[in-house]
Formats: structure tokens, sequence, C-alpha cells
């Protein structure tokens, strides 16, 4: 299960130009990450980077699509995002009369903003450790695969109250090798119309390796708009739905930055390896992703062999 919870992943630039690194789940910060940021040069008010009663910076910092992060920037529900994280809707969206994926797009207007079907944006409203509900109820004689499957049940009943719920997704998710378990709830907009997106050239530039590499030099950026109803609830997508008014707006800042200033991101990564011994990531690397890149390699040929075909494929 992919580990979708709001975390915080800091480095701090030091006046020896060190770095010291972390991350953590942002209701789980303590004094000592708190002092230490803060020694670093952070000055946010604490209390505003994670409040589920009151607004703060978790409201500005949501699930895009299926996995990614974007980042709300405008009090009219504007979305920043990458183009690598949009491409699927722009793609949805494109045609060989109208390339939207070739030659990028951008709206005149609102009313020149495109809907995207399917496409769905996730604010994150609470976070609950339910480590103690879920192990207080596992036996410890049972083997692994009937753990797995106590803890899944578990899980569902503790979600089973959102289910009929289309614009509120609950799920309970693993930490720390298992060992905590956490049930998040996001609040699910599905009025979601694409505003900007570069040309691939621009977007795509270096492909998918330059993706994980650095430095690239890559305008991987693309914004949406999410759509609410007249009270400002989540609605699927409708002509009278009217941007949303967030709870809280991220600020864009046009200075700049300098040297030794200090530097954060706040995200929702899909999963770490962090935790693994070096006989898990030895396992990972040999019985995981060799096979991995093998099967996908010889796809993405038969893929590409299509695709140079035909603009219609493509």
């Amino acid at each position: 299960m992919r580990k979708m919870l709001l975390a915080l992943a800091v480095i701090f630039l030091s006046f020896s130009a060190e770095a010291d690194e972390g991350m953590w789940l942002l209701k789980e910060l303590n004094q000592q990450s708190i002092a230490r940021m803060q020694e670093m040069g952070f000055t946010f008010p604490i209390d505003k980077v994670y409040d589920e009663v009151n607004p703060s910076l978790k409201d500005g910092v949501v699930i895009f699509g299926g996995g990614c992060t974007g980042v709300v920037v405008s009090e009219k529900g504007l979305i920043f995002t990458n183009h690598h994280c949009g491409y699927g809707a722009i793609q949805k969206l494109s045609s060989l009369e109208r390339d939207i994926l070739k030659d990028g797009y951008a709206a005149a207007d609102m009313d020149s903003e495109l809907a995207s079907d399917g496409l769905a944006v996730s604010f994150l409203r609470s976070t609950e450790d339910v480590t103690d509900r879920i192990m207080s109820q596992i036996s410890s004689d049972l083997s692994e695969i009937q753990r797995q499957q106590a803890i899944d049940s578990i899980s569902d009943v503790l979600t089973e109250q959102y289910e009929d719920d289309q614009f509120a997704q609950a799920r309970v998710v693993p930490f720390y090798g298992g060992n905590q378990y956490y049930m998040v709830v996001y609040d699910v907009f599905r009025d979601v119309r694409l505003v900007v997106a570069p040309p691939s050239s621009v977007g795509k530039f270096g492909g998918d390796t330059d993706n994980w590499m650095w430095p690239r030099h890559t305008g991987d950026f693309s914004a949406f708009r999410v759509y609410a109803d007249k009270n400002n609830r989540p609605a699927t997508y409708n002509e009278d739905n009217v941007p949303y008014t967030p709870k809280h707006v991220v600020p864009v800042s046009l200075a700049g930055y300098k040297e030794n200033d200090y530097a954060m991101t706040i995200g929702f990564p899909g999963t770490t390896k962090r935790y693994l011994s070096s006989w898990g990531i030895q396992r990972m690397v040999d019985s995981e992703n060799k096979p991995r890149i093998e099967v996908r390699g010889a796809k993405q040929e038969i893929w590409r062999k299509a695709m140079n075909q035909s603009d219609a494929v493509r």
C-alpha cells in the first residue's frame, strides 16, 4: 500500500555549508526537531504548519491525482504541480487536431479552462494514530499472512464510516515497517480543470530519466484549478460550480533566494525504503528492481514502435 500521509522533508543549510536533513510526519513534529528547524532559520509559526481545526499550511498542500503533490497558490483554487503529474490529464485532453500535450495550453480566462474528467485533488482533513486500536487485536501467534489479513479487516472497520461519501476518502496506512498505523481522511474534489501546461519540449525536456537525476533543466510544471459547488463543498463537474476558496493559500515569492537560506519541502511521498536492512536492499535490487526493469523495458519498446508509427496511437 502506498503511504500517502503529509510529511515534511527538511534540508537545513548552515553557514558552514553543511547539510542536515530528515523527514517527519507533520503531526509528529517534536520539540527537538522544531528547535533545530528554528535554529537553522525557520521563522514560520509552528502552530500554523499543522492544525486540524484552524487553517494551516497543511491545507495548502494537496494530493494531486493518484499520488503527486500540489500546492494551492490563490484564493480561487489555483494549484501548481509538476508537468509529469498532470501528464495523464493533459494527454487525455489532447487530440490530433489540438495536441495540447505537444504544443502546450494556456487558458485565456476561467471559461477557457478545460475540465479534466477523472482527475481529483484531495485535501487532508485529519490524521489519527490507530496503532493501539489495531495491534491490541492482533495475536502474536499469527502467521505473517494471517497477521496482514487481520490488520486489513480491522482497517476496513475503521474506515467504513466514509465508504458511502464520494467526496471523502479514508485509509489506514502503515509506517516504520508496520510498527505504527495512521488513519488519514481526505476531502476529495472531483471538478479539476486545466489552466496552463507547457509544451512537452519544455515540460518533459530530458525525458523520464532526468526526472530522477540532478541537476535538471526542465520546465516541469502545470497549473490546474479546483472547483466546488456554490457552498464551497466538493463536487463533481458542473457548469454552475465556482472556483474553490481554500482554507490556506501558500504565497509565491518573487524575491528569489540566496546562499544559506533555509529550505524545506512539504508533500506526500509515496514510500520510503530508508529503514530497510542491507539484506532488504540487496533483495530489492536483485529480486524486484532488476526483473521490473527488464519487463518494463520490453513493454516500452513495443509501445515506442507503435507510437512512432502513428500520431493517433501516440
